[in-house]
């Protein structure tokens, strides 16, 4: 696994293209990710430090796990199926017990921004990635 950060946000809300791009923590490799504009969107304000007036279904959740004793550990992307990617939310309890919940990359990547949570993408992934942006 590979440990990865948020490197930036693409919105091109004309062509309706939303794209995440994660980097390395300590490398040059990215992973390029196209994501809904609503998840894009929930990303993008979480880290320009927007507070809604109301939670927004990110911040929800994250509190309902935070509300129940646990934590989100990290995230993974472990799985590319037919150019569409696959992620794990691992949450811990207040007694280190591990749950794993399926997720989209673009909901799990949301919830690690609120968590302060580390993104780890499977080194597989990231050269099957580099493999089909190569042949696009």
């Amino acid at each position: 696994m590979v440990e990865m950060e948020l490197n930036k946000i693409v919105i091109d809300e004309k062509r309706h293209d939303q794209l995440i791009v994660l980097k390395e923590k300590d490398g040059v490799r990215i992973l390029p990710i196209v994501i809904g504009l609503a998840e894009a969107s929930a990303i993008k304000l979480k880290i320009s430090g927007f507070q809604p007036p109301r939670p927004m279904t990110h911040d929800l959740l994250h509190t309902a796990i935070e509300n129940l004793e646990a934590s989100i550990d990290r995230i993974i992307i472990d799985k590319l199926e037919e150019a569409t990617f696959h992620a794990k939310i691992v949450i811990k309890n207040s007694s280190g017990k591990e749950k794993i919940i399926d997720a989209r990359p673009s909901d799990s990547i949301a919830l690690a921004v609120r968590a302060h949570a580390p993104i780890f993408v499977d080194d597989e992934i990231i050269r099957q990635s580099e493999i089909f942006n190569k042949q696009k």
